[in-house]
């Protein structure tokens, strides 16, 4: 079969993934009502199309925090790739680095910074962040990411405790033997979320601007409220997320969400939108809509099932 959109690579994903991988990468909180939202959300809206305009030269580079990418797209912070293509995280960097676009390296990785970096030198790369109840363990990942040479920190608000994702409970969700979450290899039991501090304020943000110098991004911020506090904490970006619907049923499709934090940002600092992007067409709209950036997750992970 021709793959001629990012529906196919889905459909092949789910047609050759164990059960359990499949589940673990489409899950969505409780009734997966925000999941689907996310992609609804973008069929409401429509286009003003205007003709007669000059477009035999385009240009569709932009930077963000100050490094330049070939076009508006990154790739969104997700766990556990090698559940999808035995290279994992390492494949992916790679892809973002030809593409010159960001990769969001998560904290749950299959492989470890250091490979991450290694398989794709000189790239943009940011790395995400979860604050834990060691903070001697998130402290230590900051540095070793500075020392790498990733070029942005992204903090992750929105999992104080883990959504319930029904599947993974049905399918007693665990890494294969095999598999490590190699950032965090003899830190702690690592399969346990509970190991994440559901006790992080705003406060901690100074906490964290101490450790480094990167500039520090919010991932997970949907309201106008939290947009002007993470202003106010000094923070150098925002990534408008509901975590793919993964985290708490019933919150707002992050493009419906994304008017609001535009508007009271008034472009104090940069405001990039994960969550159902799945065409051009949908960048475009979320670009029209205010933000600098999108980043994409579960298509990744497809595109890494496939080759």
């Amino acid at each position: 079969m021709a793959m001629v959109c990012l529906s196919d690579f889905e459909a092949y994903a789910k047609k050759y993934l164990p059960k359990i991988a499949w589940d673990f990468f489409a899950a969505g909180a409780d009734d997966c009502i925000t999941r689907d939202e996310n992609i609804l959300a973008y069929k409401r809206i429509y286009l003003r199309p205007r003709m007669l305009r000059d477009v035999s030269v385009m240009d569709i580079r932009t930077k963000l925090q100050g490094t330049e990418i070939s076009f508006p797209v990154g790739i969104a912070p997700t766990g556990f790739h090698q559940l999808a293509w035995p290279d994992g995280e390492k494949s992916t960097a790679r892809a973002a680095k030809a593409m010159n676009i960001c990769y969001i390296a998560s904290t749950y990785s299959t492989c470890t910074l250091e490979e991450i970096s290694t398989a794709a030198p000189g790239s943009l790369q940011w790395f995400q962040l979860y604050i834990h109840r060691k903070r001697a363990v998130s402290q230590q990942l900051v540095q070793r990411a500075e020392a790498l040479g990733f070029k942005g920190l992204v903090l992750t608000v929105d999992l104080p405790y883990t959504g319930k994702r029904r599947d993974d409970i049905r399918n007693g969700f665990r890494l294969p033997p095999h598999m490590k979450l190699k950032n965090l290899e003899g830190a702690f039991e690592v399969c346990k979320m509970s190991l994440l501090d559901p006790s992080v304020t705003w406060n901690d943000i100074s906490w964290l601007r101490n450790l480094t110098y990167l500039p520090i991004i919010i991932k997970g911020i949907l309201t106008k409220e939290d947009a002007e506090l993470a202003i106010r904490h000094g923070v150098q970006g925002i990534i408008v997320s509901n975590h793919g619907g993964r985290q708490l049923d019933g919150g707002p499709a992050t493009i419906d969400a994304l008017v609001e934090i535009v508007e009271a940002v008034q472009d104090r600092i940069e405001v990039y939108l994960d969550g159902g992007i799945r065409k051009g067409s949908d960048v475009l709209k979320a670009l029209a809509l205010g933000a600098k950036c999108v980043f994409i997750g579960r298509p990744a992970l497809w595109g890494l099932t496939y080759k």
